[in-house]
């Protein structure tokens, strides 16, 4: 991913501290609705609508659309990318 891809992004996930919360949260990881909320300290309802704001952004992708219960979310290579360069900066 270049650069200018990466900070067209990064804006829109910094603008939003429920959008960097669900994104470090699953890392590299797997994780579903009700674990993410937990963590973050939000309600499940409301993290739904995160994620599907995060995946229309390319940001998150689902990987068993079909299920209404137990969905599993994982990050894209953006949000990887995005996640690597606010670690890389942050220094």
């Amino acid at each position: 991913m270049n650069e200018k891809d990466i900070l067209d992004s990064l804006g829109y996930v910094m603008a939003s501290t429920y959008r960097l919360k669900v994104l470090q949260y699953i890392g590299k990881g797997v994780r579903i609705p009700s674990d993410i909320a937990n963590e973050v300290g939000v309600r499940t309802n409301h993290i739904s609508n995160v994620l599907a704001d995060l995946k229309r952004n390319n940001l998150v992708i689902c990987l068993n659309e079909d299920a209404h219960k137990g969905r599993l979310y994982k990050n894209t290579e953006l949000a990887l990318d995005i996640l690597k360069y606010l670690e890389e900066t942050d220094n």
